[in-house]
C-alpha cells in the first residue's frame, strides 16, 4: 500500500515507553520486583499522516499521569521536518502481584521514582 502498517507504531510506542521508564528508574523489571504489573489498560492512537518505508520517525514520551494511573502520551514525528505524524496515549494500573488486585492509585514506589527523577523528592 506504500504506507507504513499500522501496527508498526505499537513497536515503536513500546520503545519509547521503556526508555522512558528507564529514566524514571521504574523500568518493567524493577516494577516486577516491586511487586507489581502494570497492564495497559488503554491504548489510543490519532495517525495524523502518513509515513513510508525508510522514513525516519522521532518518538517522544513524556509521562502525563502517574498518582492514580500510569498514562504516557507520545508524540511520533517526523524526523526532518518535525511534523507531526501520530499522537498517542497508553493507560497502565498498577496490580498488586500478591493479592491479584488491581490499585485504585498508584504505589508509593512508582511515586518516589516519578519525583526523584523529577528532583522533587519524596512525600
Amino acid at each position: 500500500m506504500g504506507v507504513t502498517w499500522h501496527g508498526h507504531y505499537l513497536g515503536y510506542l513500546e520503545t519509547a515507553r521503556s526508555a522512558l521508564l528507564n529514566r524514571i528508574g521504574y523500568n518493567f523489571r524493577q516494577m516486577t520486583a516491586s511487586g507489581y504489573a502494570w497492564p495497559i489498560v488503554d491504548l489510543r492512537v490519532k495517525y495524523v499522516k502518513t509515513t513510508t518505508f525508510g522514513q525516519r520517525l522521532t518518538v517522544r514520551a513524556a509521562l502525563g499521569e502517574y498518582e492514580n494511573r500510569l498514562k504516557i502520551d507520545y508524540t511520533i514525528t517526523d524526523t526532518a521536518s518535525g511534523e507531526i505524524v501520530t499522537k498517542a496515549s497508553t493507560t497502565q494500573v498498577a496490580v498488586d502481584q500478591a493479592r491479584g488486585e488491581m490499585c485504585f492509585v498508584s504505589p508509593q514506589v512508582l511515586l518516589d521514582k516519578v519525583r526523584a527523577a523529577s528532583g522533587r523528592g519524596s512525600s
